[in-house]
């Protein structure tokens, strides 16, 4: 007790914490020796005096210590991962996973569920009948050895000091502190033990952070911290101030990840995964170009490794011999009300009403609705005509002032323009 409150008082009063201080700090998460307010109390504190690199560094790696580490890159050389910061539509971990296993790339992903206006990677992945995203070391060395590539969700041994400052975060208000960020997504990320990560930091109005130098305080503040802890990583910042691709909604994305993985995806969701792709390949040692991924593509490659690594997760045969996918039944178009350009896209609401929908939570007891949907049919900067369709939405039930409010989050204008896609790599 004397120990936690004299770190809190030196963080208070804004003098830095030692890293036997800040392992303290992590062990009474993880044992439950620190009561929820004198965690809350560190948080608030962190999140106002902030915590330098050092700080960050020491409290990414305490919370990494408590829990178990699996070191797989030991077992499988070159193993890649890949995390998001999350967006509306953001399917590139279900494309880039089998795309770079067909390239002879191992990958292993510990994913996390949808909660707020983001979709989670677990969710998307559970509208596939009989999917099984429990995972624990063996399996997943298991997984790879088989095909290449495993996607499930992090194991509650794996940064337990983590688990419970995470959800004391939201309730403090200090979700969006950056060395907080940093370190609860590393100390989960870097468990795995891959030999390179790569990092898509999200910006834009539908990004956790919208602020462009934000979203670079973050990209920064990952790379940095796991360069410090042995990992080779940089990061991608990417727009999300439209839905990234076509389509928004669990079993909608699956379809869509199909479809990228024949050959016919998007322009903007493609060239995020081949960036990506070519980031992380590189770092671990085996780079993979866009033309060698495009002929994975093309060659059915990539979609026969997903479908063998589905299998091998508990995937449905007859759904994966013919995928079935079951938007909802009530189809609204969302329409131009002027001629112009669409000039902005208010993608944080549209996810906050998929929500509403069914189509997420905003509990982690909630259920979702996998069949709630947006299909985008206009991208930012292109004109359009006054009863244009801009988009469609699915719901399981006719909602007009629904409706309504999934149309408000479009504006057409004289004049808009297309986004750049990645605007900024960070090393």
């Amino acid at each position: 007790m004397a120990l936690a409150y004299r770190i809190l008082e030196r963080k208070r009063a804004g003098m830095r914490l030692t890293a036997e201080e800040i392992r303290a700090v992590a062990q009474g998460a993880a044992d439950g020796s620190w009561s929820e307010g004198q965690l809350g109390a560190f948080l608030m504190a962190a999140a106002i005096r902030g915590l330098d690199a050092d700080e960050t560094r020491a409290l990414t790696l305490a919370m990494l210590e408590s829990g178990e580490r699996w070191d797989l890159g030991r077992e499988v050389p070159g193993l890649c991962d890949k995390h998001s910061t999350g967006g509306v539509g953001d399917k590139v971990s279900l494309i880039l996973a089998p795309l770079l296993a067909s390239c002879g790339v191992p990958v292993a992903m510990l994913t996390g569920r949808s909660l707020g206006h983001t979709g989670g990677t677990m969710d998307k992945l559970e509208s596939i009948p009989g999917m099984s995203l429990d995972l624990d070391r063996a399996r997943c060395l298991d997984l790879l050895a088989r095909c290449g590539m495993a996607i499930g969700g992090a194991t509650a041994e794996i940064a337990p000091a983590d688990r419970r400052l995470y959800a004391l975060r939201d309730t403090t208000a200090t979700v969006d502190s950056t060395p907080l960020i940093t370190a609860s997504i590393l100390s989960k990320k870097l468990a795995t033990g891959a030999a390179a990560v790569v990092f898509d930091v999200k910006t834009g109005n539908g990004a956790f952070l919208p602020e462009l130098d934000r979203s670079l305080e973050l990209a920064r503040g990952l790379v940095e911290t796991a360069r410090s802890l042995g990992t080779p990583t940089s990061a991608l910042v990417t727009d999300m101030s439209q839905p990234l691709g076509r389509w928004s909604g669990h079993t909608a994305e699956v379809m869509e990840t199909f479809a990228c993985l024949g050959g016919e995806g998007p322009e903007d969701l493609m060239e995020v995964t081949f960036a990506l792709g070519e980031e992380v390949s590189r770092l671990a040692g085996q780079p993979v170009g866009r033309r060698q991924m495009e002929e994975a593509l093309s060659s059915g490659r990539a979609r026969e490794r997903c479908e063998q690594w589905a299998a091998l997760q508990g995937a449905d045969l007859d759904w994966l011999r013919q995928p079935r996918f079951p938007l909802a039944p009530v189809e609204k178009p969302l329409l131009a009300r002027r001629p112009g350009r669409l000039a902005a896209v208010d993608v944080r609401q549209l996810g906050l009403l998929l929500v509403e929908a069914g189509g997420g939570r905003t509990r982690p007891e909630d259920a979702i609705d996998f069949g709630v949907s947006l299909e985008c049919r206009a991208r930012l900067g292109q004109e359009v005509r006054e009863g244009a369709e801009l988009a469609r939405v699915y719901l399981r039930r006719e909602d007009d002032r629904l409706a309504e409010l999934f149309a408000g989050c479009f504006t057409v204008a004289d004049e808009g323009e297309a986004p750049v896609v990645i605007a900024a790599r960070v090393s």
